[in-house]
């Protein structure tokens, strides 16, 4: 519209070009509701005052001169910050309406509530800075907000308190450090119905991973009541992550992941005057997650689109009407951190060495930093602050910016990923971890600690200074090759963090780490629950499965949520997952899970693999896998997944595989389903032309191979002088393997460390023409500029040859 002589004006009738003149907070809701209304997406209505009703009030009451001498002082040094922003804050509130800009509110408002069907309607008044030679300039968290405000005399007092919330500490502070004028700087207000979220839901959402950059997920937290502890991160919030690529087809649920929150407590409607009060939750509200999964599709569809609309990503708030159940978009603003960065340069950390575990929390930053805590309870308190430490703290809010400016890491006890303390630290490039808990009771000052946020979703404190490395990995000069180099992930918390690697999918998820470290119990003690004569397996197991009326579904669901965030990462590109591959000692670790495994003197050549899953011990918790393959490819939609068998001794072992398989739903050939094999034992190589047969590809374990070729327990001591998986039988058994799968007409890779360890090795991968080699993140780079420099001498030399 770009009218700059109005004074008031109404959602619809502004957009996004609109900021000079309503900030850019109110001309993203006009351009929601003028643009995004026809594609379904629920905006509240409202109006907001502009930048002109902002100089009115304060040409009005003479306020002009006054602001600037202060400031003059401030810059003088003859007024303290505070003593400036106080006595500027004092007079703007002591100001008196223009009476037409004080009817024109009214009017609007009285409107707004006849729009609504109710007298006196419940509004938000929010601030939104702009500046009319600064459009692009940020604003965000430097002004103040109101919620539940009746009434139009209560309207124009928290309009007076917005006015005044310009000069706020921060917002002056703020101003100073830009270069900004602050006379040049006007408020708008955006006045905007209510969404009963203090009797239903609330919560932030970016349409962008806001810890690694990945552009294919929706991130979402929620928590009960109105959204200012989530944004200030005063609660541990529910956390939601969706797919975007599968969102178009309805018939699938995309969503990766689902974090249970602690949700301590909820904003509510005050009473007695009060706008707004924190009230703890019941324990059926910590228990339960806030939303079901078609809300959550539905706030990612709507993530998805603001972002086409913007064509950036998207920092979005949102509202769930605990009254209607209808969900509202209350704000959104570009994404300014990850979308900003070279998606070309990877920064790698590694940890040699380390203390043990004494706190940890949700990962923020991919970094890792040592140093000493410096606890600090205030901002008040700042002056305590020593610089380069490390701040710990319960949560924190704009006051606290100046403070964390100075550190060099953060902990806080609450607070999720979209939390204040998350924002600035990602602004700022620092390592935080919120949500730790209990991090002010364990931790204290001068104490010395390392903060690890380059392992996953979970941060982690660890006792001491650790020995850590950083290496920036440049990806953009990185050659393609015939050969594809695919990666090998266990860890779905990290998965995310190398989704720029230009990898061809991944050659080994190992779907032992997720049972051990997602889902912790033995799949047997979930069929037999009712059963078990282990109390303490028992009472841990009802706790982990509260919530699921049948406790094999926490198998399923987790197992295929933790495998579907390896498989988004790379989607469409092949995805093989193994079956589980644990020995028996190892599964008699896992909860419940000593009942259920016998005692071998040597579990590496015992009960394991192929073997168990025809078992009547183990059948009943292979199918469990098989259930959770078929949620990972049918309900969340990653049918990039190819699914491997390992440790298969014997052909009438591979028939009585596929045959349970098949039984359980996951059919070879079917919805197209393809099974490879693991080639770890010599029998795969002598029979390969009958394993081709059975299998659509093979994965050589060179670990395993190595070890029965040579006849050498790879965890033996005093034969690790021995183990070579170089050694002339083990490359007489792969050169053979990939010739016959070859003339099979199926696939074959690697998926061992020798690539990694030794460049000599990948190079004769190359000449014997294997598809794909898997190795470690870590290694990737170096292998894949191994194997280009090999291909090009490959081509020399057969150039040569045809000469």
């Amino acid at each position: 519209m770009n009218d700059k002589t109005k004074s008031v004006v109404w959602f619809e009738d502004c957009n996004r070009d609109d900021v000079s003149l309503v900030g850019g907070k109110n001309a993203s809701l006009g351009e929601m509701v003028s643009s995004l209304a026809a594609a379904g997406i629920n905006v509240p209505a409202g109006f907001a005052t502009t930048a002109e009703a902002y100089w009115q009030f304060i040409d009005a009451n003479n306020l002009r001169q006054t602001i600037e001498d202060l400031l003059a002082q401030l810059q003088a040094r003859s007024l303290t910050l505070a003593q400036a922003g106080e006595q500027i804050r004092t007079a703007i509130l002591g100001g008196k309406w223009p009476e037409d800009l004080a009817g024109m509110i009214r009017s609007s408002y009285a409107e707004l509530s006849q729009r609504a069907n109710r007298t006196n309607v419940d509004v938000a008044v929010r601030s939104s800075a702009t500046a009319e030679d600064l459009p692009d300039a940020s604003f965000a968290g430097q002004q103040e907000s109101f919620l539940n405000i009746q009434g139009p005399e209560a309207l124009l007092e928290a309009c007076r308190k917005c006015y005044a919330s310009l000069f706020t500490d921060r917002a002056i502070s703020y101003r100073i450090a830009k270069g900004f004028d602050h006379m040049k700087v006007a408020l708008s207000i955006g006045v905007q119905l209510m969404v009963r979220a203090d009797k239903g839901s609330s919560g932030v959402m970016f349409s962008i991973d806001t810890e690694t950059g990945f552009d294919k997920v929706v991130i979402i937290n929620a928590a009960w009541g109105l959204g200012e502890n989530v944004v200030q991160g005063t609660v541990n919030p529910d956390e939601y992550v969706v797919f975007k690529p599968l969102l178009g087809d309805v018939s699938l649920v995309p969503i990766v992941e689902k974090q249970l929150g602690a949700k301590e407590q909820k904003m509510v409607y005050g009473r007695g005057g009060q706008e707004t009060r924190n009230v703890p939750t019941s324990k059926a509200e910590r228990a339960d997650f806030v939303l079901s999964d078609g809300e959550i599709l539905t706030l990612a569809r709507w993530a998805c689109i603001i972002e086409e609309h913007y064509q950036c990503p998207m920092d979005i708030e949102w509202a769930r009407d605990g009254r209607s159940g209808d969900i509202f978009i209350v704000q959104a603003r570009p994404e300014t951190v990850q979308s900003s960065r070279d998606a070309s340069l990877l920064k790698d950390y590694r940890i040699k060495s380390k203390g043990k575990v004494l706190v940890e929390g949700l990962s923020v930053g991919g970094a890792i930093v040592a140093g000493q805590v410096c606890m600090i309870d205030s901002p008040r308190d700042i002056d305590r602050f020593v610089d380069g430490s490390i701040l710990v703290t319960t949560n924190t809010d704009p006051d606290w910016v100046p403070v964390m400016k100075r550190a060099a890491g953060i902990i806080t006890d609450h607070g999720g990923r979209t939390s204040h303390a998350a924002i600035v630290s990602r602004e700022l490039g620092l390592p935080a971890v919120v949500g730790a808990g209990n991090a002010t009771h364990l931790l204290h000052s001068e104490q010395e600690v390392t903060i690890s946020c380059a392992e996953g979703d979970i941060g982690l404190v660890y006792e001491g200074i650790a020995d850590f490395e950083a290496e920036d990995v440049v990806l953009d000069d990185i050659l393609e090759t015939d050969t594809q180099v695919m990666l090998n992930l266990a860890n779905p918390a990290a998965a995310f963090r190398w989704w720029q690697m230009p990898a061809d999918g991944v050659g080994l998820a190992r779907m032992e780490f997720v049972i051990s470290n997602h889902i912790r119990i033995h799949p047997m003690a979930l069929v037999n629950f009712d059963r078990l004569k282990d109390q303490n397996a028992k009472r841990e197991i009802a706790e982990l499965t509260a919530g699921y009326d049948d406790k094999t579904d926490y198998f399923v669901e987790r197992l295929g949520r933790g495998l579907a965030k390896i498989a988004a990462t790379f989607h469409p590109r092949p995805v093989i997952v193994r079956m589980s591959d644990f020995k028996t000692n190892e599964y008699a670790n896992l909860i419940g899970g000593a009942e259920f495994e016998p005692v071998e003197e040597n579990p590496m050549l015992g009960f394991r693999g192929a073997s168990r899953y025809y078992s009547e011990a183990y059948r009943p918790g292979f199918e469990l896998e098989c259930r959770a393959i078929r949620h990972l490819r049918e309900k969340l939609g990653f049918t990039n997944v190819i699914v491997m068998i390992p440790f298969c001794r014997s052909l009438n072992e591979a028939d009585r595989v596929l045959e349970v398989m098949a039984e359980f739903g996951l059919e070879r050939g079917k919805k197209d389903l393809k099974v490879y094999v693991m080639c770890e034992i010599p029998s795969n190589v002598i029979l390969a032309k009958e394993f081709a047969e059975r299998f659509d590809g093979f994965s050589i374990g060179s670990n395993d191979l190595t070890q029965l070729t040579l006849g050498i327990d790879r965890d033996s001591e005093a034969l690790s002088g021995a183990f070579n998986e170089q050694d002339a039988a083990v490359k007489w058994m792969i050169k053979n393997i990939i010739e016959q799968a070859h003339q099979a007409h199926r696939k074959v890779g690697l998926c061992g460390q020798a690539p990694s360890d030794h460049p000599e090795f990948a190079r004769f991968l190359v000449d014997c023409g294997i598809d794909s080699i898997s190795v470690t993140p870590d290694s990737f780079v170096r292998v894949k500029r191994s194997i280009a420099g090999e291909e090009v001498q490959l081509g020399v030399a057969n150039a040569a040859i045809h000469r």
